[in-house]
């Protein structure tokens, strides 16, 4: 017998000139001790499932039809029911623990707060109940750091927070909104190893929201899928990814980048739009097409970064050695990858090439020339130009007060104030059509398009200085799986047309395997191996580099 039921769920949002449905009529089951995946792109509803189940829709949302079922009981029959149950009976995990967690409390006061807000319990039984549950998640030294605030953990550590303090109150449903988008693979595979022993020792029922389908092949025993509101399919997970019925199952699942092999394109669910592609990058013309060349573009030598200074609070003594007497180099028009856990000073290294950080020790050269001793700035503008940066949020990297136009043109009047007003329009409505937006966009500001336009826009601002090196960073370890494939077949085709040279930043494996050329894999701050991409996959050299293979979520493992 199910334990929760939900029984044509509808949520609708009430504008001014229509209604917006983000659900309708869905139907789902899930049972004590079984993980349900549920799939969909960005707009799919599937987080508003989750919410809706403990009515946590924001106005002018609204549950306006159908039933939740948790055992017996209907809990949407009474508000009292959803303030009983939420926190007690259901547990929850978002997708960011930084934000989950107050940042004035420690770790122990949000704890037994939480657990006292439910259970009767005094602050000793409560603060022993919150050291018990960290033990349990995983946390060395829990009565050590009770008392620590959210700040210091890692994002892991954070999450493992968040985890306990769903669980505190012995829920029976846990349901878990993209628990591990922003974690690297080793962190990852930790939190839903977590996840999957907690529902079989506790016999929880357990939703799990994401849309990674590696994550789902090896963590779900039945996987729901979602377009537009609407349940499309749901089924055993095995079933649903090797033999989906219905084509958006099957685009869905034929999206995601394969792990066993290289291919030359991601596919895409929607055709992309080839509108004009002879003119997309006719304002580009002066950069030749090439093929990858011996000649080096960006030579890093010895370079180290430490933190001291009192830079991360005014009493730190000790230093941080973030990157440590690293070396590579980048071939002009190749990608060159950056892989590692947390805290393994990809970003680090991406922050100084681009002149955001400056190295503790070593050299950078770009173009045999040693930007790190240049000092004068109008020196320095040269190089900015011809290195530009794709950050991993595209909406936190965009200012929000700013329309498209604005933004875009920022870069290039900096680098060409003498421009006139015809030619900057021209020049950013071709910047605009080569990333494929239409040109009304100009006048939008950055809240007013999807995850995926706005990285498009990042890119177009990125293209503006006509750089010779992009440096990205998790440029899409914030998107869906479909949107993911759009970016990175745009940056493939961007790379082939304008001969750019990239170093590319990603804890996504199957997405680097796909992207890059040669890969550099980094630990505590150290370069552990560098080498092509396919042996690197197919012949690992380092333990470290094995490990990280061996953790990451593989959809093919579903055909065994």
């Amino acid at each position: 017998m199910s334990f929760l039921k939900i029984n044509n769920l509808s949520v609708d949002y009430q504008m001014r000139k229509e209604t917006v449905y983000a659900a309708k009529n869905v139907n789902i089951e899930v049972n004590k001790g079984e993980i349900l995946g549920l799939v969909g792109e960005s707009g799919s509803g599937k987080s508003t499932v989750g919410n809706a189940i403990i009515n946590l829709i924001d106005e002018p949302g609204k549950v306006s039809s159908g039933s939740v079922i948790l055992g017996d009981i209907n809990i949407h029959e009474d508000p009292k029911n959803i303030i009983k149950y939420r926190g007690k009976k259901i547990g929850l995990i978002f997708q960011d623990p930084q934000t989950s967690l107050n940042p004035i409390l420690t770790i122990g006061e949000q704890l037994i707060e939480t657990i006292q807000t439910h259970l009767d319990l005094s602050n000793e039984e409560a603060k022993n109940r919150s050291i018990n549950l960290l033990k349990e998640v995983g946390i060395k030294d829990a009565e050590s750091r009770f008392d620590n605030y959210p700040h210091q953990f890692s994002g892991g550590m954070r999450q493992r927070v968040v985890i306990s303090l769903a669980l505190c109150c012995e829920p029976e449903l846990l349901i878990a909104d993209e628990p591990t988008t922003a974690l690297d693979v080793s962190i990852q595979s930790q939190i839903l190893d977590l996840i999957k022993r907690l529902t079989k020792e506790r016999n929880l029922a357990a939703i799990l929201i994401t849309h990674d389908m590696g994550v789902i092949a090896e963590t779900a025993d039945r996987v729901a899928v979602m377009k537009s509101g609407k349940l499309v399919e749901i089924g055993v997970t095995k079933e649903i990814l090797t033999n989906p019925k219905e084509s958006y199952t099957k685009s869905l699942v034929s999206s995601v980048p394969p792990t066993n092999k290289k291919i030359s394109r991601f596919v895409i669910i929607e055709k992309e739009n080839k509108n004009n592609k002879e003119n997309n990058l006719k304002i580009l013309n002066r950069w030749t097409k090439k093929e990858i060349v011996k000649q080096d573009l960006v030579q890093v030598k010895n370079l180290s970064k430490s933190f001291d200074d009192n830079f991360f609070t005014e009493s730190s003594k000790n230093s941080i050695m973030a990157v440590n007497d690293v070396s590579f180099y980048i071939k002009q028009g190749e990608t060159f990858g950056l892989v590692g856990e947390s805290g393994s000073g990809k970003s680090t290294i991406a922050k100084m090439i681009v002149n955001l950080f400056k190295p503790s020790s070593g050299d950078i050269f770009f173009d045999n020339i040693c930007i790190t001793k240049i000092k004068k700035n109008l020196e320095m503008m040269k190089f900015r130009k011809q290195i530009q940066m794709i950050f991993q949020d595209p909406y936190s990297s965009l200012n929000g007060r700013l329309k498209v136009k604005d933004i875009v043109s920022e870069p290039i009047k900096l680098h060409n104030p003498s421009i006139s007003r015809k030619d900057l329009d021209n020049y950013v409505f071709d910047l605009l059509e080569s990333v494929e937006l239409i040109q009304n966009s100009v006048d939008r500001y950055p809240h007013e398009f999807s995850g995926g336009q706005r990285q498009r826009i990042s890119i177009a601002r990125a293209l503006a200085t006509q750089p010779r090196l992009l440096v990205c960073d998790e440029p899409t370890s914030a998107l869906d799986v479909s949107i993911q494939a759009q970016i990175l077949n745009l940056l493939k085709d961007l790379q082939e047309q304008l001969n750019l040279t990239i170093l590319f930043i990603s804890h996504d494996l199957p997405v680097v395997r796909q992207m890059c050329d040669r890969i550099g894999v980094l630990k505590d701050g150290k370069l552990c191996e560098v080498s092509n991409t396919e042996k690197l996959f197919l012949e690992p050299q380092h333990n470290y580099t094995k490990e990280l293979l061996h953790l990451m979520p593989k959809i093919e493992s579903i055909y065994n």
